[in-house]
């Protein structure tokens, strides 16, 4: 029997984050590769899940506003129907630099669940947060083998006549995955060349092991 064809073939979502005192727009995107057409076999166990910790990195962030409920069950929603992916919840979250916006601000923006070709599912979060409203690719997606992959990319975007640098990092497991951006007033003026991504993400790979917690 062949499987219905996917009702939507990728997953986005546009938050807007205040950093520095600049407002930027930026795309954080979760998509699911969606190749062809396969039966439903072969997906992985579900052991872990994603929440969203009170602080991150080494309690340098905390949790602003918990999105889950409206943009992360539109993650939810938008990925239904996916051959690849079997989500049991989009996990959206928005971080102030030692609780002031003005000073940094990251969001994550993932979702957990069962996934198969997480390998395309990662170079696709970079390919759709360049395609997103206003950005550009200042600095193409780069691998980080850190135990597990980390993609890293720079996007800049214009707003008011300034110009803002972001990294944007992504990781995809079989059970996991999700998109960090991260804003902070001493690196938003950067050129995107100057931008340390090994740094940006080893900060990705922490972020990860302690927003990942076991089922159960």
């Amino acid at each position: 029997m062949v499987p219905p064809s996917p009702k939507k073939r990728r997953t986005g979502l546009i938050l807007g984050i205040v950093g520095g005192g600049v407002g930027v727009l930026v795309a954080i995107v979760v998509l699911l590769a969606l190749i062809g057409l396969k039966a439903e076999s072969g997906f992985p166990e579900a052991k872990m899940r994603l929440t969203l910790p009170k602080v991150l990195l080494d309690e340098k962030y905390e949790l602003t506003e918990d999105l889950s409920d409206s943009e992360g069950q539109k993650i939810a929603d938008e990925a239904d129907g996916a051959w690849d992916a079997k989500v049991t919840a989009g996990v959206v979250g928005r971080y102030s630099l030692g609780g002031d916006e003005t000073k940094g601000t990251l969001v994550v923006s993932g979702m957990y669940g069962r996934f198969k070709n997480t390998g395309e599912a990662r170079d696709n979060m970079m390919k759709g947060a360049a395609e997103g409203d206003g950005a550009t690719l200042g600095v193409a997606p780069k691998d980080f083998d850190l135990g597990i992959t980390i993609t890293c990319e720079v996007l800049t975007q214009e707003q008011l006549g300034t110009k803002t640098t972001l990294p944007v990092c992504g990781w995809a497991d079989p059970n996991t995955g999700a998109s960090v951006a991260e804003v902070a007033a001493e690196t938003m003026t950067q050129d995107p060349s100057d931008v340390d991504l090994e740094a940006a993400a080893r900060n990705t790979l922490k972020i990860r092991s302690e927003m990942i917690k076991a089922i159960g």
